[in-house]
């Protein structure tokens, strides 16, 4: 597995462009969230032909507000074939379906919607209500043969996703967690809080202004770590 991230910022750091990334897995190259910086960032990088596979932690504009973007343009100017959107739950399918409606007026004719049960090394975690009260999210996770991948989405409450880790098989992980230095931003996982799931993990923050973070942070931040930039 390969990732690289397209942006690592949150709603409001532009300057980090939103987060986003493209995962090399299992002979796909999957998109993670499509938020509204995101369109534009894979066509300056000449990135949009690589793209086949799609699929979104929620539906916040700065996680899907370009992915209408991203589907007219690999239809009218790539006439490539229908990415699949690759969908957890149907209650999530058709919040998604509805939103791309008012943009696209015929969804299907522009992506395949497929559920995510059918890809059998992507797991999700239901991340219901613990990003916005009352809110569909979700965490997932990706595994090889030797090696995990585990993506936050946005998450205030880490256990969840962590207790779905240790319930799995030993294998070397890496995850990939949304953080925030803002004790008072309850939207996020506050750094503390992510300190004592680092044992026995490879621990990478995003969705956050790098300039922010304090001095006694000790996780890694994607914003500076150039091999996860796309």
């Amino acid at each position: 597995m390969q990732i690289k991230f397209l942006g690592t910022g949150g709603a409001f750091d532009t300057d980090y462009l939103n987060s986003a990334a493209i995962l090399e897995f299992g002979g796909i190259n999957l998109l993670i969230d499509c938020g509204f910086t995101v369109f534009q960032e894979l066509v300056k990088k000449d990135l949009t032909k690589e793209v086949n596979h799609i699929i979104l932690t929620h539906l916040h504009n700065d996680h899907c507000g370009s992915l209408a973007n991203l589907l007219l343009y690999k239809n009218i100017i790539e006439k490539a074939e229908r990415p699949l959107i690759l969908y957890p739950s149907e209650q999530f399918k058709q919040q998604l379906f509805r939103f791309l409606e008012i943009q696209l007026k015929e969804p299907d004719k522009y992506a395949e919607f497929v559920p995510l049960e059918q890809f059998e090394n992507i797991s999700c975690v239901d991340t219901f209500g613990m990003h916005s009260e009352g809110f569909q999210s979700y965490a997932y996770i990706f595994d090889s043969d030797t090696t995990r991948i585990a993506y936050s989405g946005d998450l205030a409450k880490p256990e969840v996703l962590f207790d779905k880790l240790d319930r799995m098989p030993e294998k070397k992980t890496c995850v990939f967690h949304d953080i925030t230095f803002n004790p008072e931003n309850t939207g996020h996982t506050y750094y503390k809080k992510l300190l004592p799931y680092m044992n026995g993990v490879d621990m990478f923050g995003y969705h956050c202004d790098p300039t922010q973070a304090p001095l006694d942070n000790p996780i890694r931040l994607v914003a500076f770590q150039q091999s996860f930039l796309a």
